[in-house]
């Protein structure tokens, strides 16, 4: 039996602890079904179960981890050589084959990790027999620089959250569902850019709290209820903006909800959740239509609110907390945004600040 690369984790149940049985949310159901992965290698297999079961990585982190061992197995398959007799050369030439393939820096160093991972989980299985070590321990990928996160300007930020279309303009035309859809883009921008979500967390909301939900908006508590990645639960405060644009997006949803989806926030014109793609399209259609020059995607909206939150409180901890980082390093990169903040407002304004 095979097992398919992607996966869903589990979600603990609202109001306990401890696991509730698998339940796939809508956008972990769509990526299931496009371009499932199949390993014949039983390792493999038994390891990727073990990264979805007993670890609940995300379904994103699951394919890359899946794609990771497929060109291991590919590239091995290649040198003639079995995955338990790879040495640190083979490892070290396979790098050098997948840079000179094209593949980035960082990528080469997400793979390796990948590898890195797997012979780790492999040498405590009953069948390590012939393991002789970790062929992978030492292996660096190539050096690459560190690109900053992309960030709005605060009054591009602003101007993009507040944004409405007008009903009958180009891009809808005056009827009640291009209200309804003006309504529900000025709702998913006013949420991701004021609570600093993760595009699949916007998504996986309900309406309502229910048994199996990946989350829901509790209105009255003006809190937001996701599970981030890991399925680590957190909750995050929600404007009064966001409010009254949910308000308002919840009074046009039943336009477009004819058709039941689990009790999906953000429903398309069919009444399905609401696909990556769409959402993605959508907001960079209503950033041009808000004047911002830079093209807009989910995650520069998560960007910007960390970075801007950082600069008015200073208070790392707090925006780690906000954002469901595990590690304050990930968070430490917004303080790198904040600094470059201060330099141009250093440049613009200090008479001693002209270089010549």
């Amino acid at each position: 039996m095979t097992v398919p690369v992607r996966g869903v984790p589990r979600t603990a149940p609202r109001g306990g602890r401890g696991l509730a049985p698998e339940r796939p949310s809508a956008a972990a159901a769509s990526d299931f079904e496009r371009g499932i992965h199949v390993t014949s290698n039983p390792a493999i297999q038994r390891y990727l179960e073990h990264l979805r079961v007993e670890r609940r990585v995300s379904p994103h982190t699951l394919a890359a981890y899946g794609d990771a061992l497929a060109r291991l197995e590919k590239l091995a398959d290649e040198a003639q050589r079995p995955l338990r007799a790879l040495q640190g050369a083979h490892i070290q030439r396979f790098a050098a084959q997948l840079h000179g393939a094209g593949l980035g820096a960082r990528s080469i160093a997400l793979t390796l990790s990948g590898w890195r991972g797997f012979y780790r989980w492999w040498s405590l299985q009953s069948d390590a027999a012939g393991l002789a070590n970790n062929p992978v321990d030492g292996i660096r990928a190539p050096r690459a620089a560190r690109p900053l996160p992309k960030a709005l300007a605060v009054d591009e930020a602003v101007a993009l959250a507040m944004h409405e279309t007008p009903a009958g303009d180009a891009a809808e035309p005056a009827s009640e569902e291009g209200a309804a859809l003006a309504a529900r883009d000025h709702a998913i921008a006013e949420l991701l850019y004021g609570c600093g979500l993760r595009l699949g967390e916007l998504l996986g909301l309900d309406v309502a709290a229910g048994a199996g939900s990946a989350g829901w908006i509790d209105i009255d508590d003006a809190t937001a209820h996701v599970f981030g990645k890991g399925s680590k639960r957190r909750s995050v405060p929600v404007g009064g903006p966001a409010l009254q644009a949910l308000d308002d997006w919840l009074l046009h949803r039943p336009l477009l909800a004819g058709t039941p989806d689990g009790g999906a926030l953000f429903v398309s014109r069919l009444g399905k959740r609401l696909s990556p793609n769409q959402l993605r399209s959508r907001l960079k259609a209503q950033g041009d239509r808000a004047g911002v020059a830079t093209p807009v995607h989910p995650h520069m909206l998560r960007h910007s609110y960390a970075s801007h939150l950082l600069q008015s409180s200073g208070d790392l901890r707090g925006v780690q907390e906000l954002l469901g980082h595990a590690s304050i390093a990930t968070t430490q990169v917004y303080t790198r945004l904040d600094f470059q903040h201060l330099a141009k407002v250093y440049d613009a304004a200090h008479p001693r600040a002209k270089r010549k």
